[in-house]
């Protein structure tokens, strides 16, 4: 059976929304947010559609790759 997250049936504080915010802007993914935390990943997602959150990623390119335009010889 799998460990409950340390916050596992208590209730959101502030802190954690205002740290959810800020790391869902920072295009971090939902499991790494649930992680950081300690809720599951279903909670996130739960309080981030309360809370009117996006956790879509603002970009397709997290690494910031630039695409090279050269010809292959």
């Amino acid at each position: 059976m799998a460990k409950k997250p340390k916050n596992h049936g208590n209730q959101w504080t502030k802190t954690e929304v205002t740290k959810m915010k800020k790391l869902a802007k920072e295009n971090t993914p939902t499991g790494l947010i649930a992680h950081k935390l300690g809720r599951t990943a279903d909670s996130v997602r739960s309080k981030a559609s309360s809370e009117n959150i996006s956790l879509k990623p603002t970009n397709q390119s997290p690494y910031d790759r630039k695409v090279s335009n050269r010809k292959k010889k």
